[in-house]
């Protein structure tokens, strides 16, 4: 079977090349416990479109191409049913 490959693209601008945008913070919380503060340092990944700017989340990526595997099956009948 030849290989079949899909992209995940913009929902605007149907671009395929994305650039990854970090963002780093530090996030503090109070414990019932303690009067001490507890910190998290979280990082953030989101994609930015090389062309058109619009963002997405990881999550929002894995969710499309997940749709994109099960359209393919579907329209190849490999559903396993």
């Amino acid at each position: 079977m030849d290989t079949i490959k899909d992209y995940f693209l913009c929902d605007n601008c149907k671009n395929k090349n994305f650039i990854k945008i970090y963002t780093f913070s530090t996030q503090f919380r109070r414990v019932n416990f303690s009067d001490n503060l507890i910190h998290d340092e979280i990082t953030e990944e989101i994609y930015q479109c090389t062309h058109c700017g619009r963002t997405f989340s990881k999550h929002q990526i894995a969710t499309r191409l997940k749709e994109i595997k099960d359209e393919r099956l579907k329209s190849l009948d490999m559903t396993g049913k």
